[in-house]
């Protein structure tokens, strides 16, 4: 499914960004005129106009605000959030020292907070105990009574921000009576931009300090917590669930199975050798030139690169290979949602994997490129997403 762009990243991001408008992430109309002055595949214009609609309706939020208008200033924040958070996403030559990229960021942050602060249901903002240090998060409850409720946990994927949960999750689960837990975690967004904290393989390391400080919170209920997993989040929540068992459900969206195996399995079989026995030499030059032609994968290897810490894009590809339910998927023993995306550019495949390989009750769906949810996580299909992801949480947790 092509969406303003025939590129295929371009596409995807669009969609992507467009697809928060259903909880005030985005305007349709705002997307359209920004993506016009946009040339298939330039990184630096997306940059430049993404950013200036952002500027844009930053600068309406607030006037706004300081009108007096809260509900136009709220709306317009959660947009320039997301704006600002597009228009760095390509931002991957050397993002650690990229004062452009650090300024997104940071402003993508920022309007978000500003936003929460004004939000008609309580937003707060949260340090969770991680080793020797702590994991920004957000913890969005239903109201401000106290009372216990069922709560997800979201963890969110390779490129997604602790603020892109709003959007992704938490404003559809308020709607339907959960509380949200959400967070960034090593590799994430401020985690690795602020923190310098790398992805690692073992997520039960992450995920259980944040149970640990879900079961301190007396308006979430200690019985229904469940574990919602974005993108390669679907891989990091089923590795913590096999390990983590206070958990009433997990939901992957979408399975994967086999990190490696998703990024090698269209790599012809010389190259993916000099990349296993270590040929760095040969593999690096060859990779180099094949993302010369590709937006896509230009994009993720240099963002794998930083988020895993690698000294290369060959290092960064071997890295992944830690990243399988090979093991430890018998372990799950909480009911399961496997989610599917006909049309998934990133995880072919991987959903029908990890549904083969769990011994606890699971269900997988696939949504359909015909019903429009056909693409990675469900862009541009977030209504259907949050139904059926949530439709069967009630039900779960129901028959608990």
């Amino acid at each position: 499914m092509r969406f303003l762009f025939e590129d295929e990243s371009f596409s995807f991001e669009t969609l992507r960004a467009a697809g928060f408008a259903n909880d005030d992430g985005a305007d349709l109309g705002e997307v359209i005129t920004t993506v016009r002055n946009i040339s298939e595949g330039d990184e630096e214009a997306w940059l430049r106009e993404w950013k200036s609609t952002a500027q844009r309706v930053h600068a309406i939020a607030t006037r706004a605000q300081a009108d007096g208008h809260l509900v136009s200033a709220r709306e317009a924040l959660l947009r320039a959030s997301n704006y600002y958070r597009t228009a760095e996403f390509y931002r991957r030559d050397d993002p650690a020292n990229d004062p452009e990229a650090k300024l997104l960021s940071t402003l993508a942050r920022e309007t978000f907070a500003a936003a929460a602060a004004l939000m008609d249901t309580p937003v707060e903002a949260v340090r969770i105990p991680y080793e020797d240090t702590s994991l920004p998060g957000y913890l969005f409850l239903v109201d401000d009574s106290g009372a216990p409720r069922p709560t997800v946990i979201f963890t969110s994927g390779f490129d997604s921000t602790l603020e892109e949960a709003y959007f992704a999750v938490a404003a559809a689960a308020l709607r339907r009576g959960y509380n949200v837990l959400a967070y960034d975690g090593p590799g994430q967004g401020a985690v690795l931009r602020e923190q310098q904290l790398v992805f690692r393989p073992d997520w039960e390391a992450v995920v259980t300090p944040v149970v640990d400080y879900a079961l301190t919170r007396p308006e979430i209920a200690p019985d229904r917590l469940a574990l919602l997993g974005y993108s390669l989040g679907g891989y990091l929540t089923a590795r913590a669930a096999a390990h983590e068992h206070r958990l009433a459900a997990l939901i992957l969206d979408d399975g994967l199975y086999n990190y490696y195996d998703a990024h090698t399995q269209a790599m012809p079989p010389f190259l993916r050798e000099w990349v296993e026995t270590g040929r760095d030499d040969l593999a690096n030059p060859v990779v180099g030139l094949l993302m010369t032609g590709s937006t896509q994968l230009r994009w993720a290897l240099r963002n794998g690169v930083w988020a895993f810490g690698a000294a290369s894009v060959a290092d960064y590809i071997r890295r992944t290979a830690d990243y399988t339910l090979d093991g430890v998927a018998h372990l799950i023993d909480c009911p399961t949602l496997i989610l599917d995306a006909e049309d998934d550019q990133f995880f072919r495949g991987q959903p029908q994997r990890v549904q083969a390989a769990l011994t606890c009750p699971h269900t997988l769906v696939t949504l359909r490129e015909s019903e429009g949810a056909g693409e990675h996580c469900h862009m541009g299909a977030m209504s259907r997403f949050h139904q059926i992801a949530f439709d069967w949480l009630d039900s779960t947790l129901a028959s608990a």
